[in-house]
């Protein structure tokens, strides 16, 4: 399959769209469910953010009570938030899986419950198309934000009374619709004003455009964009010895210190990133290529090389699309040498490892 089939492919599948969108929203949350995340909030997030989730009450932690917020975010990138924190702020990881106090049901049932209370629902999207980008001018942008954002959020997005917007979590990983809809609606009951009526729609545009440019380091100049290798040239680090990830957690997964640390010994290995290919192009860990969940099984194992060497794929929620990736890739084309990122892309990131920007125009 060519790359550009990859990219478009997934609008074509408008079967998938409710079964998208009722992924994102996960399971509903029970009476049980409610009454322990509220506690689970008050003994571990009302410090920061407010007994009422009024938010700033420490660290500059956002208002988990704004509409605008809620509304807009994906479900998904609320809880991988609360998941694996945030890179470069306070804010720090909650899952057990890194040493936190919460279980993964926990950290859905307490986005449910911020939701509920809240009395929002998330706003009506294809989901298809929710990565999509916004075109904007990157400089015009720099000017717009130095216009009317350092104040508040900082020179570079350190956070001031504002938000730190300068963590590459958030920058990497959230949807332009996203920031854009913040920018348009402002955060309710927090400082963060609507600038809907304030900036043209091309300035917001602009401003949107600037954020998404600093996801690689907000001092970043200009963004080396890469592009997918050819078919069949997915092996990195070629003349590399095999990487020594030990014993796989459940047969299957590899941490991802342990793949950072093969990664830069220079290992011989091949990166999936099974995600929707729009996210490949917002960011992705270097030397990965966009072979999504729905790609064709055919083709994808015929451009896979059959030496024995090792096949990591990985996804962001964290787990359920490699999963399904590695599965057919084990029972369908026979590989044995294969593993999936533990904590995904948004551990990766928030974890404090590398991503680069794909070229979005091929």
């Amino acid at each position: 399959m060519t790359h550009r089939r990859l990219r478009t492919a997934v609008f074509l599948l408008a079967s998938l769209s409710a079964g998208a969108a009722s992924a994102q929203q996960g399971p509903a949350l029970t009476p049980e469910g409610a009454v322990k995340a509220e506690h689970n909030y008050q003994q571990y997030c009302a410090l920061c953010h407010g007994k009422e989730r009024e938010g700033h009450a420490n660290d500059h932690a956002p208002s988990l009570r704004s509409k605008s917020l809620l509304e807009s975010g994906f479900p998904m990138t609320i809880r991988e938030a609360i998941a694996y924190g945030r890179q470069g702020t306070p804010m720090g990881g909650y899952i057990d899986e890194v040493g936190g106090p919460l279980t993964r049901r926990d950290i859905v049932d307490l986005t449910l419950w911020l939701r509920e209370t809240a009395k929002v629902e998330p706003l009506e999207m294809d989901y298809r198309k929710g990565h999509d980008r916004i075109a904007g001018d990157v400089a015009r942008g720099a000017q717009v934000y130095r216009q009317n954002c350092v104040t508040c959020h900082g020179p570079e997005g350190e956070g001031v009374t504002g938000t730190a917007l300068g963590n590459a979590a958030m920058l990497a990983l959230t949807p332009d619709h996203f920031l854009r809809h913040a920018i348009v609606e402002g955060r309710q009951e927090t400082p963060m004003p609507a600038f809907g009526k304030v900036l043209s729609a091309s300035d917001i545009d602009n401003v949107t455009a600037f954020l998404r440019s600093r996801s690689t380091g907000w001092s970043t100049a200009t963004r080396a964009l890469r592009t997918p290798p050819p078919l069949g040239q997915y092996v990195i680090n070629p003349q590399g010895a095999a990487p020594d990830f030990g014993e796989l957690k459940d047969g299957r997964y590899v941490s991802a210190s342990v793949l950072d640390r093969e990664l830069r010994a220079q290992r011989r290995m091949v990166l999936l990133d099974t995600r929707v290919a729009s996210m490949w192009q917002m960011a992705h860990i270097e030397g990965a290529v966009p072979v999504p969940y729905y790609a064709n099984r055919e083709e994808a194992i015929a451009s896979l090389p059959r030496d024995g060497t090792w096949i990591v794929a990985y996804c962001e929620c964290p787990r359920a699309a490699a999963d399904s990736v590695v599965k057919w890739l084990r029972e369908e084309g026979g590989f044995e040498n294969t593993a999936v990122l533990h904590e995904g892309i948004q551990g990766w990131v928030s974890l404090g490892y590398p991503v680069v920007a794909g070229d979005a125009s091929k």
